[in-house]
C-alpha cells in the first residue's frame, strides 16, 4: 500500500515537472528561447508560465494590452524580453509592466521604447516615464461599480418603503374614516328606527284608546 502511494505521489510530480518544462502553446522553444511574436496573442491568450531554464522571451507583435502580473518572476536565468508591437493599455493593467522597466535587474535586458496605444491622453507616451498618478487616474475597479449599484439598489429600496408606508397610512386614514361613518350610519339607522317603532307605538296607542 505505502509502495503504490509514493508510486503516485512521484507519478504525479513528475508529470507537473514535466509540464511546467513544456514549450508553451502557440509560441515556440529552442535552448531557452521561448518566441512567441507574431502569434496574434492577445493577454488572455499568454501562457500562465514559462519554462523554468527560460533565457530568452520574445513577445512582440501581439496584440497584448496588458502583461499578467507576476509572468515574468520565476525565470532565474532570464536574460532578455521582447515588447514591443503590441497594443499596450497603460491603466492599472500596466502597472506591472511598468514596475519590470522602471525596477529591471542588470542581468534582464528590458526594452525601454515601449508606448502606450490607450488611453489617447496617454498615447504614444512611454511605460517607464508614465507616473503612479497618470496610471491610477484611470484606474476602473470592479468594486466600485459594485458600490454604485449597491447605492442605487439601497435608494430604490428605501424608497419602496417609504412609499409603503405612505400607502399603509393612507388605507388606515380610509379605513378609519369608514369605520367612523359606518359607526355614524348604524347609531343613525338605530335611533330611526327606535322613533319609527316609537311612533308605531303611539298610533297603536292612540287607535286602542
Amino acid at each position: 500500500m505505502m509502495d503504490l502511494l509514493l508510486f503516485s505521489l512521484l507519478f504525479l510530480f513528475g508529470v507537473k515537472g514535466q509540464e511546467s518544462s513544456v514549450c508553451p502553446h502557440s509560441c515556440t522553444c529552442n535552448q531557452g528561447h521561448v518566441n512567441c511574436s507574431h502569434k496574434s496573442l492577445t493577454s488572455s491568450m499568454l501562457p500562465s508560465h514559462f519554462p523554468p531554464g527560460t533565457t530568452q522571451v520574445n513577445l512582440n507583435n501581439n496584440l497584448l494590452t496588458i502583461l499578467p502580473n507576476g509572468l515574468l518572476d520565476d525565470l532565474p536565468n532570464l536574460h532578455s524580453v521582447t515588447l514591443h508591437g503590441n497594443l499596450w493599455a497603460c491603466d492599472c493593467g500596466v502597472l506591472y509592466l511598468r514596475a519590470l522597466l522602471t525596477r529591471q535587474p542588470s542581468s534582464v535586458l528590458l526594452p525601454l521604447n515601449v508606448s502606450c496605444t490607450s488611453p489617447p491622453s496617454l498615447s504614444g507616451r512611454l511605460v517607464m516615464h508614465l507616473t503612479e498618478e497618470e496610471v491610477l487616474e484611470f484606474c476602473h475597479y470592479w468594486y466600485c461599480d459594485l458600490a454604485l449599484v449597491s447605492q442605487v439598489c439601497l435608494f430604490v429600496f428605501m424608497l419602496v418603503q417609504v412609499l409603503l408606508l405612505l400607502a399603509v397610512f393612507v388605507f388606515l386614514r380610509r379605513f378609519e374614516r369608514l369605520s367612523r361613518e359606518a359607526r355614524r350610519t348604524k347609531v343613525e339607522t338605530s335611533a330611526f328606527g327606535e322613533s319609527v317603532m316609537a311612533n308605531e307605538y303611539e298610533a297603536l296607542k292612540e287607535s286602542r284608546t
